[in-house]
């Protein structure tokens, strides 16, 4: 937000007035939070420069995602396709898109590793019918709608899995096959390559059974309060840290390749899948 002036033409300062809040928390395990800190940081001076003022030095980790969505105090935060193409829409404002550097990103789309346990008699999709899915979200478009859509055609209009188990998180449905809780979950592949990489003792006991069909990727969003300028300053900012060698470092750790600009109507593609799986007879994953 643009400082305002003081009587005397001098700008208000954060703590003059209240501070916008923001939060990075889709991908933000804790392998990645100096990573994510980092490039909040350079992200924090390059507005400031553009004299906005009221940018939080720090990122928000203390507050549900869904609530900091619809915060009128949102600058920034990364939301899921389904959510902003169904309860968000005309709520926020789309920022940008990330581009991630990872198996089944591309572009600004992406897919779902489906996967079940390493040694899992599995072999696809039909042999999970009366299984035990686990789903970090019902309202996840990685976790459920990519999920529902392949379940979908070979539902026939009927119950599918045996039982559904809400985890909270990509990261415990991947611990619940693990841990014999579930016997499969759809992890977005941005997750599914962080996983891998840093908790390889959890993803060597998974394998993935197959990918789901594309899907427009996390879009970083801002609340409608802020302005067009505003807006602009936070798309001009965010293509300087992708491009600043300086980052280079944190954005390999974040694989993040650049920011796109993604309008809110791509992402109801999201929606496309689900009007689909409802005209198959499976409106809901179960």
């Amino acid at each position: 937000m643009s400082a305002r002036s003081s009587p005397r033409g001098a700008p208000v300062r954060p703590a003059e007035r209240g501070l916008r809040k923001a939060a990075l928390s889709m991908y933000d395990l804790p392998e990645l939070q100096d990573a994510n800190d980092a490039l909040w940081a350079a992200i924090v001076d390059r507005l400031r420069a553009r004299n906005l003022f009221d940018v939080p030095d720090q990122l928000t980790r203390d507050v549900a995602p869904e609530v900091l969505w619809t915060d009128p105090d949102l600058l920034l935060a990364q939301t899921c396709g389904l959510p902003l193409a169904t309860r968000l829409e005309g709520k926020v404002r789309v920022v940008a898109t990330p581009r991630y550097r990872a198996r089944g990103c591309d572009g600004v789309d992406y897919r779902s590793a489906v996967v079940v346990r390493a040694d899992s008699a599995v072999n696809s999709l039909h042999d999970l019918r009366s299984g035990r899915c686990a789903v970090n979200d019902l309202a996840s478009n990685s976790g459920m709608n990519l999920l529902r859509a392949e379940i979908a055609p070979l539902a026939a209009g009927k119950a599918f899995f045996k039982s559904v188990l809400v985890t909270g998180s990509h990261l415990a449905s991947a611990e619940a096959i693990v841990q014999d809780e579930a016997d499969v979950a759809a992890l977005d592949c941005v997750t599914w390559a962080h996983l891998q990489r840093w908790r390889p003792s959890l993803t060597d006991h998974l394998r993935v059974l197959t990918w789901s069909v594309r899907s427009p990727g996390l879009p970083l969003i801002t609340s409608l309060g802020t302005s067009s300028s505003q807006l602009a300053a936070l798309r001009a900012v965010l293509n300087e840290v992708a491009a600043d060698q300086s980052l280079r470092e944190v954005r390999q750790v974040l694989l993040l390749e650049g920011f796109s600009l993604t309008s809110a109507e791509h992402y109801r593609a999201a929606l496309r899948l689900q009007d689909i799986a409802v005209g198959l007879g499976y409106p809901n994953l179960a």
